[in-house]
């Protein structure tokens, strides 16, 4: 009988990042969610909504050959560029196919982070304690020597590790953690026994545009200054509340005809074709939004920044500037 993948067990909230009781913790990678099985040649790589990421990233059918024949994983498939992370580029790979797809894994590899096994040997390994199937999962990458694409997935039991990964890894990318109880069993589209626990920071920024109407602004897009003085646009607040958005359209000014980001088209999100519609505004209100640590490699932010509140009492000058974080 033909075995087939699970879906992928599910995370909740973390209240906050100390190492709960009786729980290991493992890096949150800026990736894609992906599960992979090996069953007599036949190599299965897909997403978590269950898409066949296999002809995006070929270089996982090479490095299957390394794998023990009836042998499952979960994990993250990530792309490194310059040090860091580069979801960019992974969401560049996913489009590809072929040719270009083959280009692409010369120049820009991928990694399949493992941190979960669900099969080994043909046996179903789902049903085990997380601590067992951890066990497992090592010996398997020490005993086959496991090289790239495969990586293992860290996990640690101590919470000075955990506070060492919050304080310098989350300059590479990482988004946070997971907590894993050591006795959870891995059980499809569950939530409860995995948490997770994204690093989320407060940022100024300056206001250069908004959706939605005058009178009470929807989404706010946000810009930094660079060193030559232009205005670098760093990423979209989440939907404002409606009393916020009316407070901050009094201190909205129209935009003349100089504004940096005239003739700009904004996407309204990732991998969309759509075009965000967006009014101009004079480029000198100052906002505190609460973002997480991934960026693209030009330096935005990924994901919505959530509004905190305005900041009139701030000048343009006192935002770190787009560069290097520090006050212009």
């Amino acid at each position: 009988m033909t075995w087939t993948l699970p879906d992928p067990m599910l995370t909740a909230a973390a209240p906050g990042p100390d190492l709960p009781p009786r729980c290991a913790a493992e890096p949150k990678w800026d990736g894609f969610r992906a599960l992979m099985s090996w069953d007599a040649d036949r190599l299965v790589l897909r997403s978590r909504q269950g898409t066949d990421l296999l002809p995006a990233f070929p270089e996982v059918r090479v490095g299957a050959a390394q794998m023990p024949d009836a042998t499952a994983l979960d994990g993250e498939i990530v792309v490194w560029e310059s040090g860091r992370l580069a979801f960019e580029r992974l969401q560049q790979r996913l489009q590809r196919r072929g040719a270009g797809a083959a280009w692409f894994a010369a120049q820009l590899p991928c990694h399949f982070v493992a941190f979960d096994l669900l099969r080994l040997a043909g046996t179903d390994t789902t049903g085990w304690s997380y601590q067992r199937r951890r066990d497992a999962l090592e010996g398997l990458f020490a005993e086959h020597r496991l090289t790239a694409p495969w990586a293992l997935c860290p996990s640690t039991t101590d919470p000075d590790t955990v506070r060492e990964w919050l304080s310098t890894w989350t300059a590479v990318g990482l988004e946070g953690l997971v907590f894993k109880r050591l006795d959870s069993v891995n059980q499809p589209s569950a939530r409860g026994g995995w948490r997770k626990y994204k690093v989320r920071v407060t940022e100024d920024a300056v206001v250069g545009a908004y959706t939605g109407p005058a009178a009470a602004p929807r989404t706010l897009l946000l810009g930094r200054y660079d060193a030559q003085g232009r205005l670098r646009y760093v990423g979209r607040s989440t939907t404002l509340p409606q009393a916020s958005g009316r407070a901050v359209a009094s201190l909205l000014i129209p935009a003349g005809d100089e504004h940096p980001w005239t003739g700009w088209s904004f996407s309204a999100g990732w991998g969309s074709r759509e075009s965000l519609h967006v009014t101009l505004v004079d480029p000198e209100l100052v906002v505190e939004v609460g973002v997480d640590v991934a960026r693209d490699r030009a330096g935005r932010w990924r994901h919505p920044a959530r509004w905190h509140r305005s900041r009139p009492d701030l000048l343009v000058a006192d935002v770190p500037d787009f560069e290097s974080g520090t006050s212009a």
